[in-house]
């Protein structure tokens, strides 16, 4: 069983900053990719940042520069920073991982798991 644990989140002004917190846990053999999405109210899911282990990042363009993703391999943790928050960036902000599980004949097995989500709300 694997979970993903999301904290952070809530009510910010325009031009405010916040913190998202995402830590894995469970039967994990290898934590692989790691990354944020969101969801805004009417729209699909999209892409915010990812980053391997190797601490690679990856960020839709509309978060460059204002958003910093980061993880902790030891504690199997994933941040996402976020500033200079504008209206247009709230949403649900799900966590994603890709984790290699070993199943019970001893296979290895990658799949995607998700986090609850947590509302980030700019507004004044």
């Amino acid at each position: 069983q694997v979970q993903l644990v999301e904290s952070g989140g809530g009510l910010v002004q325009p031009g405010g900053s916040l913190r998202l917190s995402c830590a894995a846990s469970g039967s994990i053999f290898r934590l692989l990719v790691m990354g944020w999405y969101r969801q805004a109210p009417g729209k699909q899911r999209e892409l915010v940042a990812t980053i391997t282990g190797g601490g690679n990042t990856n960020y839709a363009d509309s978060v460059k520069g204002r958003f910093t993703i980061s993880r902790d391999n030891a504690k199997n943790t994933v941040t996402l920073q976020m500033s200079s928050l504008s209206p247009e960036d709230t949403a649900v902000y799900y966590c994603n991982a890709r984790i290699t599980v070993i199943l019970s004949d001893l296979r290895a097995r990658a799949d995607d798991y998700w986090g609850q989500g947590t509302q980030v709300t700019v507004s004044s």
